[in-house]
């Protein structure tokens, strides 16, 4: 057909014959595609419109995020050897993580002016640069002391003045600010550690944060504040997940169910 002839219907019958075998997030790239060679034609002069322009993108269902339940999360925070420098630094990423909902990129931004200690608030630097207060709980600043007392003078005093990061609060064995991929590494290892938590990534703790904030009572404004949420709509998907658990558990417990 040649490509004068294209019109809107003709991108839609094609995108219909395409979901028999494709996923929509492969159709919605390949319209994204044609979108983009159409209005390359136009700006040619090869065509006066897009036909693609006004095609809509197929629906995607936003992929509910995995967390991890209260006691899993509490068994996973606990896997690091708190008998070694490493494993102190490690327990302490991990009691901070689930304890702000931070993502790990602004959990290795974090210096030690951003911490107050006495009323347990970080100054976090999320997304545009934006930054917002979160507190956090007992147990995070416990495990934050014992690293910062115990290990991270070691990691300072056994590495050159040229690779040392006096301002960061974590810190590599060679002394230097920890990068989020090294972050993402060390949780990883401690996931295959864990034999049966599955399908959780280094992001999960921040919806394990979420989630049991919300099963919990908080107000899901407040939860897109701690989380640094432009929208609402971004904080929103947790209530479905609060909703499953909360339809399970009146299926497996009401008689009538």
């Amino acid at each position: 057909m040649p490509v004068e002839q294209i019109d809107r219907l003709t991108i839609r019958e094609w995108m219909a014959g395409l979901h028999e075998d494709h996923k929509k997030t492969s159709i919605a790239r390949k319209l994204a595609s044609l979108r983009t060679f159409f209005q390359f034609l136009v700006r040619e002069g090869k065509l006066e419109s897009n036909p693609a322009k006004l095609v809509a993108t197929p629906r995607i269902e936003r992929k509910l995020p995995n967390h991890l339940s209260m006691e899993d999360a509490v068994r996973f925070i606990e896997t690091p050897n708190v008998n070694t420098d490493l494993g102190r630094r490690d327990r302490a990423i991990l009691e901070f993580l689930y304890a702000t909902g931070i993502r790990v990129g602004e959990l290795v931004s974090i210096d030690l002016g951003d911490i107050d200690f006495r009323e347990r608030m970080v100054r976090v630097t999320g997304k545009r640069k934006k930054q917002r207060i979160v507190p956090f709980g007992e147990p995070a600043l416990q495990a934050l002391m014992n690293y910062l007392e115990k290990s991270r003078p070691v990691f300072l005093n056994e590495c050159p003045l040229t690779t040392r990061d006096p301002n960061a609060v974590f810190l590599h064995r060679r002394g230097g600010r920890l990068t989020t991929r090294s972050v993402g590494r060390m949780i990883d290892k401690y996931i295959k550690l864990c034999a049966d938590i599955h399908d959780i990534s280094p992001h999960s703790l921040r919806h394990t944060f979420a989630t049991h904030l919300l099963d919990s009572g908080a107000d899901l404004r407040d939860i897109q504040e701690l989380l640094g949420h432009a929208r609402l709509s971004t904080t929103q998907i947790y209530t479905q997940v609060s909703m499953e658990k909360m339809i399970d558990v009146y299926d497996k417990a009401h008689p009538k169910a």
